[in-house]
């Protein structure tokens, strides 16, 4: 049967003749009028070539935006008022002296005349290497007290300091330096030669994580198509997501350009930007087409099922995209350019997608017309747009309305059991030990501290302006303090300025060693000291995070109650959706300590066991699972409260309203999941934990949340989900935003429906 026909069949067995069905007449326009995303739709269908060729000069914007924005991309920069960052900042400055690159020649005897001469070889070399300051070997300074030969006497050491260069000397050198240290591979047959050193390994580090997102992608997409094709059941349709991702990354690029002026920008904000604009791409052209589709089902012509799709979806998706970037304002609080980068990019990116979405989309779908079509399911609906309650989500919501306590009990007890191990959090800085450990710096570093005797950073660092005798009469007084193992020798860095090192028994984020940071602070050797090293690195670390946390939750919350509240009417809402996502998040947080902490199921995962979660990791999985899950709570939301809004009952709400955005959810979720599960498989221990913790969160949001603890929640609630402070009532009855033209809820005076409106008159905000 041709497609017009089945869908006057379709019109003809609703007893409607082909005009929409009653629920339907709710949303009839007259042409030229409706919500501001029908006109939008309306719009960008008619002009669409006008449209594409738009896209097509912010296409170019975006490619030309990107240079500069590349060109802009620096490490994150310190805050010059926290004390530990700001005394390395000292020492970079004031320091004449460079870093160390070392040479591991393993599996040699030092006495073999071969090796001599090959290494003082290499050493004369070196020292000719433009940027070098000088090179040590055993042959310089034959002596196993200077470090330089293994403990074993079966390895040794070429000890190479560079001047203080900028970042391109550094690199030439380096690069130089490395170079001439594995032809020494070749002079000293059988010797297993490695190169290390802080500048090395930076490098080492910088590749590996590259190679681990294209690893990534190699893996996510390819499933990620196939599941879009699968998912969207149609090639036209499964293009949309992939065109939208590419539309929204460029755009990206020109808003980043903007946030530049404000905002340090790191090499994480294209990352960032590439995962959130495929993965809200997938989200919200799934939503759109799933509406599209079901407006075809019910009779329309694609001329109008596209504006009628945009009056409803396209304004789920302005308070999807709206509720997302309010979220990721929270990371813009905190006074840590790498979480303000990412809240940057983040940002860009959703208001990228929602643009492209409202506009690309509706173009494409304006060609397409009756290519994208709805599925023969639809079309032999009873009722069109109507799904029969026997639907898969609607049988699991039904289910769980039957005994909607033990459900909440279950999920709450599984969520609870799951974020347990949270509770033993051990909080440290990721450091060097995320690195792989078959980086050649990593086990050079590995073999200095195992054979050389030469032990890690030590755990509190001391500088001062000040000579080194005085710094040493000060260090004195701190030798006998508790947990002090040692105390070095001070020494200068430059004229008028020393450092002495603290080395504190057990970790260096253990309360030991922060007891000691507290205790140097409070009796300074002079006014312009700072102390720093990895644990006084951490304490400062941890009070930036709490002084912007409570800062940052205030503007998530907020932001979505608000968006919450003016969506539904209701208070219950935002509520009920805050405490879901900190169960929720809880879980996805447990089960991160859980691997990476505890080491439970690491090996199997593959993943990098550090004995502690990075306070950093978590803030970004916070922000980002919260915005994503937000994603999905309006997602349902909308269509519930449209039901109810039309006379559904409460429970009959849910359940529709579960069955009609289930798929969608799912389906959206399982991607993202593809996307970040691959990261797991990344050997950077930092993107190991990023992809877990946000494949669990979502997985846990999409599942448990959104399939178990809504419904329970919602029957139990009845009435009272929709219930808000009378003046609350009054001040959305006149300004909520809800689909224009559609009035106020009027429930029925049955306990299961929602409280009843005031008697003042709607006037509702189109959108």
């Amino acid at each position: 049967m041709p497609w017009a026909t089945r869908r006057g069949a379709a019109a003809a067995r609703s007893g409607t003749s082909g005009s929409p069905a009653p629920h339907d007449r709710l949303h009839v326009r007259a042409e030229g009028r409706g919500t501001v995303t029908e006109r939008l739709a309306r719009f960008c269908q008619r002009y669409r070539w006008i449209v594409v060729v738009g896209w097509l000069v912010l296409a170019v914007g975006g490619v030309l935006s990107s240079g500069p924005v590349m060109d802009s991309i620096a490490q994150p920069k310190s805050p010059e008022n926290v004390e530990a960052f700001k005394a390395d900042s000292v020492i970079k400055e004031e320091s004449d002296r460079g870093e160390y690159v070392f040479g591991l020649l393993d599996g040699v005897d030092p006495k073999d005349p071969k090796v001599r001469s090959a290494v003082k070889a290499a050493s004369a070399d070196l020292a000719e290497v433009a940027g070098v300051r000088s090179v040590q070997s055993p042959y310089s300074s034959y002596s196993a007290s200077d470090g330089l030969v293994a403990r074993d006497g079966k390895a040794l050491l070429i000890r190479v300091e560079l001047k203080k260069l900028d970042d391109d000397a550094e690199k030439t050198a380096v690069d130089a330096v490395s170079d001439r240290i594995d032809k020494l591979d070749e002079a000293v047959p059988g010797a297993a030669v490695k190169v290390g050193g802080t500048p090395v390994r930076n490098v080492e580090a910088g590749e590996s994580v590259g190679k681990d997102l294209a690893r990534s992608e190699l893996i996510s997409l390819p499933l990620t198509l196939i599941v879009l094709v699968f998912v969207f059941g149609g090639l036209i349709a499964a293009g949309l997501p992939l065109l939208g991702m590419i539309a929204t990354l460029l755009t990206s690029f020109i808003l980043l350009l903007g946030f530049s002026r404000f905002v340090n920008l790191d090499a994480n904000v294209v990352t960032i930007v590439a995962l959130l604009s495929l993965g809200l791409s997938i989200d919200y052209a799934l939503l759109l087409v799933a509406r599209y589709r079901e407006e075809l089902a019910a009779g329309h012509e694609p001329e109008e099922a596209l504006p009628r799709a945009w009056g409803s979806a396209g304004r789920t998706i302005v308070f999807s995209a709206l509720t997302v970037a309010a979220s990721l304002c929270g990371l813009l609080v905190f006074d840590v350019s790498g979480l303000q980068a990412v809240g940057a990019a983040g940002i860009a990116a959703v208001i990228g997608a929602m643009v492209t979405s409202l506009t690309l989309t509706a173009a494409v779908l304006g060609f397409a017309r009756r290519r994208v079509r709805p599925s023969k399911r639809a079309l032999g609906a009873r009722t069109p747009g109507a799904e029969d309650e026997n639907g898969g989500f609607a049988r699991l919501a039904g289910a769980v309305q039957k005994r909607p306590v033990p459900v909440l009990i279950a999920s709450v007890a599984v969520l609870l059991l799951m974020g347990a191990p949270m509770l033993g959090a051990n909080l440290k800085m990721n450091g060097a030990s995320v690195l792989p450990a078959d980086l050649p710096s990593v086990q050079v570093d590995t073999v200095l501290k195992e054979r050389f005797g030469k032990d890690g950073d030590p755990a509190v660092v001391v500088v001062a302006r000040t000579d080194p005798a005085a710094l040493n009469a000060w260090a004195k007084r701190h030798r006998e303090d508790p947990g002090v193992v040692a105390v070095s020798q001070a020494k200068p860095i430059s004229e008028r300025l020393a450092v002495v090192d603290f080395t504190i028994e057990g970790a260096s984020n253990g309360t030991v060693a922060k007891e000691q940071v507290d205790r140097l602070r409070a009796d300074q050797p002079v006014a312009e000291s700072w102390v720093t090293g990895p644990t006084a690195q951490l304490v400062d670390a941890l009070g930036q995070l709490e002084d912007g946390l409570p800062w940052a939750a205030l503007v998530m919350i907020l932001s979505m109650g608000v968006l919450l509240f003016l969506m539904t009417g209701s208070l219950m809402i935002p509520l009920k959706a805050l405490l879901m996502n900190v169960v929720s998040l809880g879980a996805a947080f447990g089960v991160l300590v859980a691997v990476v902490q505890k080491g439970w199921l690491a090996s199997a995962l593959g993943i990098t066991v550090i004995g502690g979660v990075d306070p950093f990791i978590l803030v970004f999985v916070l922000a980002f699972a919260f915005g994503l899950s937000m994603d999905y709570e309006v997602f349902l939301l909308s269509r519930v409260s449209e039901l109810v809004e039309s006379g559904t009952p409460n429970d009959t709400a849910v359940r529709l309203g579960l069955q009609r955005s289930g798929r969608i959810i799912t389906s959206a979720a399982l991607l993202m999941i593809i996307a970040f599960a691959a990261f797991v498989t990344a050997d950077f221990g930092a993107i190991q934990q990023i992809g877990l913790g946000l494949s669990v969160a979502i997985f846990v949001d999409a599942t448990i949340v959104r399939c178990l603890l809504v419904p329970a929640t919602m029957t139990l609630m009845g009435r009272w989900n929709w219930w808000a402070p009378a003046p609350l009532k009054r001040f959305h009855a006149r300004f909520g935003l809800r689909e224009g033209g559609r009035p106020a809820p009027t429930p029925e005076k049955d306990t299961d429906k929602a409280p009843e409106e005031g008697p003042e008159k709607a006037v509702p905000i189109d959108v």
